[in-house]
């Protein structure tokens, strides 16, 4: 079964927000066939961690302005991972050197991708970006 009408809604809300924040490689999997917990992964990235907390704010203004109440978060202290579990949704918030590193998309590659509104930032990979600025291959 597909991830609800809702779901994929607060994911777009969700994915808009981060972009505005200038989030990096925004992508959103839809989890609903392969987890009961949830219907829907948002994952992004921020080059630092004053980024990345501008970023998780952003997404709970957002969300709050549309309804969404907020279940759990982790992470928020340190600001390197944080995790907005919306019930429905996920969003995983990470410094780019973590999103590199754990590599989340491994995971969820099989699951297929929810739609994002065109103006919402969809950059490649973390390990292209981070190719092109070393010059070398991860």
């Amino acid at each position: 079964m597909p991830a609800t009408t809702h779901a994929v809604e607060l994911t777009q809300v969700a994915a808009r927000a981060a972009s505005d924040k200038l989030a990096r490689d925004i992508v959103a999997f839809d989890v609903s066939d392969r987890l009961a917990i949830a219907d829907a992964f948002l994952l992004c990235s921020a080059p630092n961690e004053r980024q990345v907390a501008a970023i998780v704010d952003e997404i709970r203004d957002r969300l709050a302005a549309v309804g969404a109440k907020s279940a759990r978060v982790e992470g928020e202290r340190d600001a390197r991972w944080v995790l907005l579990d919306y019930g429905e949704i996920v969003i995983h918030v990470q410094h780019a050197e973590e999103r590199e590193y754990y590599s989340l998309e491994r995971l969820w590659r099989d699951c297929p991708e929810i739609s994002l509104p065109e103006d919402v930032v969809h950059a490649g990979p973390v390990s292209d970006q981070l190719n092109r600025r070393t010059g070398t291959d991860l």
